[in-house]
This record gives C-alpha cells, sequence and structure tokens, in this order.
C-alpha cells in the first residue's frame, strides 16, 4: 500500500475541518426547556384545566416557533430556579426574572426583552408609600427569591418594617387580603393586570411612586448557564427577529395597557 504524501494529508485534514465546520453550521437547537413559576399572572399562570397561559408562555413560544424548536414548560418555584437551572433541570428561565448584578454571577442573561417596573400595593386610602419611614412597624409581604425581596431587607428591614417571604406570589396575595399584611411589594404590571383586576383586589391599590434603584435592576430577560452562549446567541437572534416582525409588540398588547419594550 502507498505511503500517504504531505500533501495529501493535508488535504484530507482541511477537508474534514471543512466539513466539520459545515455540520456544525446546520446544528440547530431541536428543543428548549422554559423553568415557569405558574403564580403569577399575566406572566404565567393555569387554567383551570391545569394549561400554562401568560405572557411569558407566549413568548416563549415565539422565540421557539422562531428558532423552529419544541418549547417544554417545567414548573417551579421562583426561588430555587437559580440553582436548578445550574443543575440542568431545565435550560432556561423565562419566568419574569430581572436582571442584577447578584444574579450575574451566577448565570448568563440573554438581551433584556422587556421592562415593567417595581411598586407597592396596599389598602386603598393607606395612606403608605415604599419608604422606610412610611413602612415603619408595618408588614410588607414579597415572593421569595425576587428583587423586590432583596430591596425590601436591604432598605426597609433595618428601619423596622417586617419584611415576610412567601413561596410564591399567590400566598402572599391571599395574606394580604387576609389582613395580615399590610402591604404587597412586587411588579406593578404583575400587579395591574393581575391582582388588581380580580374581585379580591377591589380594596386595593398600587401605593406611591415606581421604585427605582440597582438592586431592582435595568430589565427582564431569560436566565441562561454560564457559558451557554449558543441558546443565548439562538434566543437573542430570534428576540430581534420577533420585534422586527411585531410578534412581540402584538403580544405585549394583548396583556398591557402600557408599553413594557426596553427604551434604548
Amino acid at each position: 500500500m502507498a505511503t500517504p504524501t504531505l500533501s495529501c494529508l493535508r488535504t484530507a485534514l482541511i477537508t474534514a475541518v471543512l466539513a466539520g465546520c459545515a455540520f456544525g453550521a446546520q446544528a440547530k437547537i431541536e428543543q428548549v426547556r422554559f423553568a415557569v413559576d405558574p403564580t403569577y399572572p399575566p406572566f404565567e399562570s393555569k387554567t383551570p384545566q391545569g394549561k400554562l397561559v401568560g405572557f411569558d408562555i407566549d413568548l416563549g413560544n415565539a422565540l421557539c416557533q422562531q428558532m423552529q424548536a419544541k418549547c417544554v414548560w417545567v414548573e417551579s418555584q421562583f426561588d430555587g430556579m437559580i440553582p436548578a437551572l445550574k443543575a440542568r433541570k431545565f435550560d432556561a428561565i423565562l419566568s419574569d426574572m430581572g436582571i442584577t448584578e447578584e444574579r450575574l454571577k451566577q448565570i448568563d442573561f440573554t438581551v433584556p426583552l422587556y421592562d415593567t417596573h417595581t411598586q407597592l400595593i396596599a389598602r386603598k386610602g393607606s395612606g403608605l408609600l415604599p419608604a422606610a419611614e412610611s413602612l415603619k412597624g408595618k408588614t410588607v409581604g414579597v415572593e421569595q427569591g425576587t428583587v423586590q425581596e432583596r430591596y425590601a431587607r436591604a432598605k426597609w428591614q433595618p428601619h423596622g418594617v417586617t419584611v415576610v417571604p412567601y413561596g410564591d406570589q399567590a400566598q402572599v396575595e391571599s395574606d394580604l387580603i387576609a389582613g395580615r399584611l399590610d402591604a404587597v411589594f412586587t411588579d406593578a404590571a404583575q400587579a395591574a393586570n393581575g391582582f388588581l383586576k380580580h374581585p379580591q383586589g377591589k380594596d386595593f391599590e398600587l401605593a406611591g411612586p415606581i421604585v427605582e434603584d440597582p438592586i431592582i435592576g435595568p430589565g427582564t430577560a431569560i436566565g441562561l448557564r454560564k457559558g451557554d452562549t449558543e441558546l443565548k446567541t439562538a434566543l437573542d437572534n430570534a428576540f430581534a427577529e420577533i420585534q422586527k416582525n411585531g410578534t412581540f409588540d402584538t403580544l405585549q398588547k394583548r396583556y398591557f395597557a402600557t408599553d413594557i419594550s426596553v427604551k434604548q
């Protein structure tokens, strides 16, 4: 058998490399497993029949459709999502999770998808404001693991405000109605389009101004494992396309009375 020449070996190696590059270029993401906490309407909740619905659900499905990938939804409590993501129980978090410096130490994020605000919910006529001096001696409920919990613990708790974390938003709202809480600190869009629109929210209102702070962060995005650049690129590109073709605008108008798109 003839010994291959150096030129032949080089040609074979180059061919193999090019073939590998071509294969990589054709590779696509077949499936995305999104984590969701279905206690947070209008972003995500369940119908009486057990179907997941909400803005984040529709947004995730639109992204998957753009990517030609299958969407799989994995229910998870919000405060356990980052550890579960790192443990590979799902691929991404799409559950109204804000970008913060603290979270960026543990996970990566896509580009910001939308920007809602943070406000206090209190009983109508209470006069409460989202400030330590107004809330001193009061009890404020938050969903565990949220930026609202971090802010309330850092800014209010040292000044005599009792901050009570709950496993999910439904429990927070239940205790507010029952009078066990004086106020709830939450996403204003969630409150305005969820709790306050329902009969049980008729005695409550958004109280005081919007709270802006680095602890709360610049907006909401999809959480990803560190270094998962393939999925990040795919999701970022898909989001750019659904913005361009009007899908994102259609979805946000379906759920919100105000524009929640990220301002450049």
